[in-house]
């Protein structure tokens, strides 16, 4: 529920100058506690480290009283007071709030409700199959098998590593990507994110499928345990930190982000819920053929999967996705309902009113 809903809420009370690095938040805070529960596994036990990630999770209920409703959420329910009080909270004291308010309830009240037959038509479908489409080959690059079974793919791959040291680095490399990924966002803008994201997984994806291929790797379970270091060891490792350094930078914030930006308003909350459902499940099906992968062909074959899914990736980023940086979620709206305009055309008896 939260992984639907957070990225809605965010896009939704956030300026359009800020809501890339905004929207990168949720990344930067889960990436930040799971390196700080990988150093507290060092030293505390399992029971208190599962006592320690509840607070998170109590203090999340604790400080929800105190947050603001979004205004668009306020203004669809018909409360505009209280959507005023709530967009002037946190837009600050001396900001006008009546042109975005008034933007608002434009898109509101072009949006009506929405039918069976009025999904097919493209102002819906299309911002829905671009979510839809971003989460499912954010799942196929093989991110999740990658994480879950990191250690026993460097004993394959003749990489002689303590789990500890493993998780360390994976921490580090993706607090440091999602952090340059949120500076960047609102600067260099979305679709360059992505392509240099896709770039980083298709090189390093398609040097460890060649690895993979050369070096001995026989197929079977994964053995359990470690191989001596050697020299060989370094290039598996640095191009597996590469390929999670990539994903973090683009792939894995952006689709949160571009997910809350782009859904219709009318239909953001189903329509998220699919868009969570659709990753989940992807990764719970790959996560599930790797190993039999891995068992029946070796590391080869997965990760020349994983090779092919990155070229979808830079063609899905080149054809589908539009630019976002610097619009308003009321512009994007129009972008889908005109064919390709973000300019917002008043109405008459908007101007009016």
């Amino acid at each position: 529920m939260t992984a639907a809903s957070i990225p809605v809420y965010i896009s939704e009370i956030s300026p359009k100058r800020l809501r890339g690095a905004m929207g990168s938040c949720p990344q930067i805070t889960s990436v930040t506690g799971a390196l700080a529960l990988y150093a507290l596994g060092l030293v505390l036990p399992w029971r208190w480290l599962a006592v320690v990630g509840g607070v998170p999770a109590l203090l999340m209920v604790v400080l929800l009283a105190f947050m603001p409703s979004s205004p668009r959420r306020l203004l669809k329910l018909g409360r505009e007071q209280q959507a005023e009080k709530a967009l002037q909270w946190l837009r600050g004291k001396h900001y006008d709030t009546q042109v975005e308010l008034s933007d608002i309830k434009q898109s509101i009240n072009t949006q009506p409700e929405v039918t069976w037959s009025q999904l097919a038509t493209p102002v819906y479908y299309r911002p829905i199959l671009i979510s839809v489409g971003m989460r499912f080959l954010q799942q196929l690059t093989g991110i999740t098998p990658i994480l879950v079974y990191m250690e026993p793919i460097f004993s394959k791959s003749k990489v002689s590593l303590p789990a500890r040291f493993d998780a360390a680095i994976v921490g580090a490399v993706r607090l440091v990507a999602v952090a340059t990924a949120a500076f960047l966002m609102d600067k260099a803008g979305r679709k360059a994110l992505l392509y240099t994201s896709s770039m980083l997984m298709f090189g390093s994806s398609l040097t460890l499928t060649i690895i993979s291929h050369t070096t001995s790797c026989p197929p079977g379970p994964f053995p359990p345990n470690l191989t001596p270091a050697n020299s060989a060891g370094l290039i598996p490792l640095i191009s597996t930190i590469v390929f999670i350094l990539g994903y973090a930078m683009g792939w894995g914030p952006i689709t949160w982000l571009l997910m809350s930006e782009v859904l219709p308003l009318v239909t953001r909350g189903v329509a998220s819920g699919l868009c969570v459902a659709v990753s989940w499940l992807t990764a719970f099906a790959l996560t599930q053929a790797f190993v039999h992968l891995v068992e029946d062909h070796s590391l080869f074959v997965p990760y020349l999967f994983f090779t092919v899914v990155c070229v979808f990736c830079l063609l899905f980023t080149a054809v589908c996705i539009p630019e976002t940086k610097g619009r308003s979620l009321e512009e994007i709206e129009n972008y889908f309902r005109t064919g390709g305009t973000f300019t917002i055309t008043q109405s008459p008896s908007t101007e009016q009113t």
